[in-house]
């Protein structure tokens, strides 16, 4: 991971590696949020960088939310963030809401982006479906306020899903106008880092689809709060085809389940997918599922487990998101007070 973050140049401003990512307390932590999100977290933050990790609650609410339940969901991801290996000590762990920063440079952003460029965004095209004149405000503007969750700390670098390069190219299309429209060189151009085998995780019981908690059939997930029985039965009754599995990737084209399930075990395992299919290639579904299921519960059971612990603790989960909110204020304040100045509004002098 270290190699993909290094001190990135534009001109004379020069900016520190820092990593910032989010995910949204939308409920139903699935092993797709694990693989493609949480468990690269956790590998930038033994990189020895900079790393802050959000619960992007205000992103949450662009559609309509249970309070009671989002408070519960936020405390669930963030139980998740922590069971799977993200140190509080290390990283700076905290709910977006915390830190109002985000939604004042979010302002700033809505009045430096163009409806053209929201217009574009599949995300919202998807979420909002035929009945667009009905979808929130702010899901049309979220991707504004998406690239203000970053820029408010000049992160440098993003982990996120191949599904998300869409919003960080959005927010290099801010930072360049914004740059360019006040004559700075103050906000850097983020990169976002897709790195790992399962970077975007299918549904069990179809290949062709990713991996959703909203999808109706249980059985398409594995749900980070599973344990371990729940675990093996869904590896166990997942889609596959008759054939062998090939001795190289390119066998798997046109097989979608197959190369998911080879996709997660890589994923697992910290491995290439070539590698697995030198380990694995001529074998049966008969016989991989079971190297798979062995694999997954004893990687997941142990996350279900603390995580379980963790929620029957919730004073502990807020007392660590209201010390790293104030940790990552102290990054963000300064950042906002220098782009209100450099925008043009009278701010409180030192």
């Amino acid at each position: 991971m270290t190699d993909a973050v290094q001190t990135q140049s534009r001109g004379p401003q020069a900016f520190t590696p820092r990593v910032f990512s989010g995910i949204q307390p939308s409920g139903g932590l699935t092993l797709g949020n694990y693989l493609g999100a949480i468990k690269r977290f956790v590998d930038m933050q033994e990189s020895g960088i900079e790393t802050l990790y959000c619960m992007v609650d205000l992103h949450a609410i662009t559609v309509w939310q249970d309070p009671d339940a989002l408070r519960r969901q936020t405390r669930e991801l963030a139980a998740g963030y922590i069971a799977a290996g993200l140190d509080p000590a290390k990283s700076m762990l905290f709910n977006q809401s915390q830190v109002p920063e985000h939604a004042q440079l979010g302002w700033i952003f809505n009045c430096v982006a163009r409806m053209g460029w929201m217009s574009r965004m599949t995300q919202f095209k998807d979420k909002a479906g035929k009945n667009r004149e009905n979808a929130s405000l702010g899901l049309f503007a979220y991707p504004a306020l998406m690239a203000a969750d970053i820029l408010v700390y000049h992160a440098t670098h993003v982990p996120v899903g191949e599904d998300q390069k869409q919003h960080i190219e959005l927010t290099r299309d801010v930072a360049a106008k914004f740059n360019h429209d006040y004559g700075v060189d103050f906000f850097p151009m983020t990169e976002p880092v897709i790195e790992g085998a399962a970077t975007r995780v299918m549904s069990l019981r179809d290949g062709s689809k990713k991996m959703s908690k909203s999808d109706p059939s249980d059985a398409s997930r594995i749900n980070m709060t599973d344990d371990a029985e729940a675990i093996a039965k869904k590896i166990r009754k997942a889609k596959t085809d008759p054939e062998a599995l090939p001795s190289e990737a390119k066998g798997l084209e046109d097989r979608p389940e197959a190369r998911n399930l080879v996709n997660i075990y890589a994923g697992l395992a910290d491995m290439s997918v070539d590698a697995v299919l030198a380990e694995a290639g001529g074998k049966q579904f008969s016989q991989f599922k079971p190297m798979l299921v062995d694999l997954a519960v004893a990687k997941l059971s142990p996350i279900s487990t603390e995580m379980a612990r963790l929620m029957e603790h919730p004073d502990e989960i807020d007392r660590i998101l209201t010390k790293g909110a104030t940790r990552a204020r102290q990054i963000a304040a300064p950042i906002l007070a220098q782009t209100y100045d450099i925008v043009g509004m009278v701010v409180p002098k030192a």
